[in-house]
């Protein structure tokens, strides 16, 4: 999705630069593996880079993107360290972790983890036409109106967009975003 450039992040670029030592033989050995939750955690700073939101989604020019979990949190601090120190659009990130759903106020990208599944249902409805980009990895996601599914095939991560859940949130997204997704097929009559 990104391209390892000087201006990219300094978390995406060790991310890759640990991913080509991973699959470099014995010297893999010596090196930490990324887990899927470290690339998934890259992949959520690199979708504010993808996706506008409208000018009320935000309080002012000047307040921070946020980006939540809720539920278990399967990033510990990669989250936290890839969006240090870095901004989108002049915005900074902000991270924040949910253990109620009552708890979501201001939040602009919302991962939802598996511990939730039971409740998608319920979560989706309440954030529905929020400018809200909500991603999960649960294999029910994108059925009840999630907008980015994380899927794992042949040990990479897909992703799967459902352009009509996205359409509600009134979020735009890049077409470099969407060329990289498999997009869900209409649920409209």
């Amino acid at each position: 999705m990104a391209l390892l450039t000087p201006k990219a992040p300094r978390a995406l670029r060790s991310l890759v630069a640990g991913l080509l030592l991973c699959a470099a033989g014995p010297v893999a050995a010596q090196t930490v593996r990324a887990t899927a939750s470290d690339v998934q955690a890259v992949f959520l700073f690199n979708f504010a880079q993808f996706v506008e939101w409208p000018s009320d989604a935000f309080t002012d020019a000047k307040a921070p993107l946020v980006i939540g979990i809720l539920g278990d949190d399967p990033f510990g601090s990669v989250l936290d360290e890839t969006v240090r120190g870095e901004t989108v659009r002049g915005r900074p990130f902000k991270i924040r972790r949910y253990r109620r759903l009552e708890d979501v106020e201001t939040c602009h990208i919302l991962y939802i983890s598996r511990t939730e599944a039971g409740r998608l249902d319920d979560i989706l409805a309440s954030v529905k036409e929020r400018p809200i980009l909500t991603v999960s990895n649960s294999d029910d996601f994108d059925s009840p109106g999630g907008v980015i599914r994380f899927i794992m095939e042949e040990n990479r991560i897909r992703l799967s967009i459902d352009l009509e859940a996205a359409e509600a949130t009134r979020l735009t997204f890049s077409s470099k975003l969407l060329r990289s997704a498999a997009i869900v097929p209409s649920q409209r009559p």
